[in-house]
């Protein structure tokens, strides 16, 4: 497939989402832009919010684990499951009994001052550099496929695709991404389903040929029983659904799409809905993962050392044709900018109301201040992907963006306290407390096979970083007690 093709297909691509734009943000006030005036369509959330979830760097390195780990992110995502069932019935009825903007503004009632700048500054810190490195995984494939033959700069490149998600995001925020993520959620879904049929018929499988190719794959394993396996089930279950708690249901810009509903009863039918769709999509990723794995093994090609490049490189490489290269490109650039989109709103709604104190400034001015921070938080994921490029190394990239992670911990410490517990925390210590927890998780994590007899932490490292979290706010609160006290 050409650059000059692909180029026309992202010019038709983004016409469209400038099309729903114009559409949705005719009437644009600050409400609509943060909330959608409360008066979004529950299936409509469930359904974008697949888009928003799985990312570029999801639709990359699902199939490519196969290789290595099966099926065993399927047990992960069992754990999701319970952990949106959790968010429905625990943190949606607070965030609508309190009627948030920002789901952090909790924090300032629950801990004082401290404690919420320093969530809302850990949302900024975490998903301003995790949405730039999803987007950079987009960015950094059409700079390749298109922009490289044309001599055009990846400044420019990224850029313009930051500048793009700007401009459709402009006016109507919310009110729009609700429309364009439900939009590129079809196309990401049609790029996968496309992209299975038409390996299929590679490998002149039917339908129950693929059944039984998948059944037959030795990368088919779901369940894993080993407790000193990396898949173990329960260790990667229960990491599951505190990764779904803390990064969605902790999440600004996964709750605000769920904060447009018009009753706490219709997003959590959302939340509900949302759960099992993405586990059928994460599924279908897999399948297609097997698929592929078969395709190398029956065609004695040399799978690539990164298994993140096995799709890339058989899609884009001529293996399957033009039409899975189309929609290969297609499928990552609705994945990434869904996620880039919806996290550029989010930004901008948490710098407003948690960081600048929209509220309380004179309503001429708020307008505009938001205005301006939606610019400000569009360039700064430029910046951010710019310093990517200059790293130039994905084993350094994938650290900071894994570093970015720890952030999550202490959000999810902060939220177990508030509600579980009575107590107040010292207020003051709070961010040395934040900050210390993932210092130490980090150290553990670097030095745990030293440390635990070859034991190697994965994604329970999360519910460490809380733990350490709460242990910290608990002793915060003993002192404090004993001080008033004493």
């Amino acid at each position: 497939m050409s650059a000059l093709s692909i180029f026309i297909c992202l010019l038709v691509y983004f016409a469209v989402l400038m099309g729903v734009s114009w559409l949705t943000g005719r009437i644009h006030t600050n409400d609509s832009f943060f909330l959608a005036n409360r008066k979004s369509p529950w299936y409509l959330i469930a359904f974008g919010m697949i888009g928003s979830s799985i990312s570029g760097v999801t639709f990359i390195s699902v199939p490519g684990a196969v290789g290595g780990g099966s099926f065993s992110y399927f047990e992960v995502v069992l754990g999701y499951m319970v952990g949106y069932w959790i968010i429905g019935w625990v943190l949606l009825p607070l965030y609508y009994r309190l009627q948030l903007t920002s789901i952090y503004t909790y924090l300032k009632e629950r801990f004082g001052y401290y404690g919420y700048k320093t969530g809302a500054s850990y949302f900024l810190l975490s998903r301003i550099t995790g949405a730039a490195f999803r987007l950079y995984v987009a960015v950094e494939v059409l700079q390749i496929s298109i922009f490289n033959h044309w001599g055009v700069p990846f400044l420019v490149t990224a850029s313009g695709m930051a500048a793009l998600i700007w401009l459709y995001t402009r006016e109507g925020g919310m009110k729009t991404i609700i429309w364009t993520d439900a939009l590129q959620t079809t196309f990401l879904i049609a790029a996968l389903v496309g992209s299975i049929y038409l390996i299929c018929q590679s490998l002149h499988l039917n339908v129950s040929g693929l059944i039984a190719s998948v059944r037959n794959s030795p990368h088919s394993q779901i369940f894993f029983w080993d407790l000193k396996s990396p898949q173990f089930f329960y260790k990667q279950f229960a990491s599951g659904i505190f990764i779904a708690i803390a990064m969605t249901g902790l999440d600004q810009d996964m709750m605000q799409k769920n904060l447009t509903c018009k009753s706490i009863g219709e997003a959590q039918k959302n939340m509900f809905s949302f759960s099992i769709i993405q586990a059928i999509v994460v599924f279908m990723f897999l399948v297609l993962g097997s698929l592929l794995y078969s395709f190398v093994a029956i065609d004695h090609i040399v799978a690539p050392t990164k298994p993140d490049d096995l799709y890339p490189m058989l899609a884009t490489q001529g293996y399957f044709g033009t039409a899975v290269a189309f929609l290969f490109v297609m499928g990552l650039i609705a994945a990434s900018f869904a996620s880039a989109d919806s996290a550029l709103t989010a930004l901008t709604t948490s710098f407003c109301v948690d960081i600048l104190d929209i509220s309380t400034k004179a309503q001429p001015s708020q307008l505009k201040m938001r205005k301006y921070v939606h610019v400000l938080m569009a360039v700064g994921l430029v910046v951010v992907m710019i310093i990517y490029k200059l790293i130039d190394n994905p084993i350094i990239i994938n650290a900071v963006f894994k570093v970015a992670g720890y952030t999550y911990g202490p959000l999810l410490g902060l939220y177990a306290f508030g509600m579980l517990t009575k107590p107040k925390a010292n207020d003051k210590w709070i961010p040395a407390i934040c900050i210390v927890s993932p210092l130490i998780c980090i150290i553990i994590n670097n030095y745990s096979e030293q440390l635990f007899s070859g034991y190697k932490f994965g994604f329970e490292m999360l519910i460490i970083n809380a733990l350490l979290t709460f242990i910290g706010l608990l002793a915060s609160s003993v002192r404090s007690s004993k001080s008033l006290h004493g």
